[in-house]
């Protein structure tokens, strides 16, 4: 199984504004291609606020109860804020097959494993990116998002879980431009954690996700 030794786990305990955050991420991608930083998980919270990704529908900005940023990754509004676990995966693909659709297929697997160790049921849905579940209604509901950018197979940005946000906050928006679906939380679903359990379940199943991109290599 492929070691993740050299792989920096970053978290961060108070809410991170988001420019800060996309400047960060853009430092460290320049410097993972550069071999001048290792990759990087970084696990933290933004304050309330809206992103548009590059294929956003103004119609679908209901509402600008947050400031809205340009995010960059693929993808249309989302919403992020406190009590969800946003997951900035830096990962070197030109060392690991250079197979985006392997990476975000394996980012979703990765989810679902540790949504799993909390008794969530929780799966990919055909034609449809982001996590699902079925909602206390028995509705299918989303209850965690996928937003990536590829620069020079460097990855950006990754991915969010709701753990225990205020789901009105989505009203604002139609998330990820999906209308006829509910968000829900493990919270709503009766499971009740921590952002640091869930944390814990994300380090337990990360060697398979790393495992499942391919081998570290030196680029030639």
């Amino acid at each position: 199984m492929t070691r993740d030794d050299n792989i920096e786990w970053r978290v961060s305990n108070s809410l991170v504004p988001y420019p800060e955050a996309l400047a960060d991420m853009e430092a460290r991608t320049a410097a993972i291609r550069d071999g001048t930083a290792r990759e990087r998980i970084w696990l933290l919270e933004h304050p309330p606020l809206y992103t548009a990704g590059t294929s956003a529908v103004p119609a679908e900005l209901l509402e600008q109860r947050f400031p809205v940023y340009e995010a960059g990754r693929g993808g249309r509004y989302t919403y992020h804020g406190p009590g969800q676990r946003i997951g900035y995966v830096q990962i070197d693909l030109g060392a690991r097959g250079k197979d985006v659709r392997n990476f975000v297929h394996n980012l979703e697997g990765w989810i679902i494993a540790a949504l799993a160790d909390f008794g969530v049921s929780a799966r990919r849905a055909e034609g449809r990116i982001g996590i699902w579940t079925d909602a206390p209604d028995g509705r299918e509901a989303k209850i965690g998002a996928i937003g990536v950018r590829v620069r020079r197979w460097v990855t950006l940005h990754g991915f969010s879980v709701n753990i225990d946000p205020d789901l009105s906050h989505f009203s604002g928006i139609i998330p990820c431009g999906i209308a006829e679906y509910p968000v829900t939380s493990l919270a709503q679903l009766g499971k009740t954690t921590t952002l640091d359990a869930f944390d814990a379940a994300l380090r337990r199943h990360f060697p398979p996700f790393l495992s499942a991109l391919g081998r570290c290599a030196a680029r030639t």
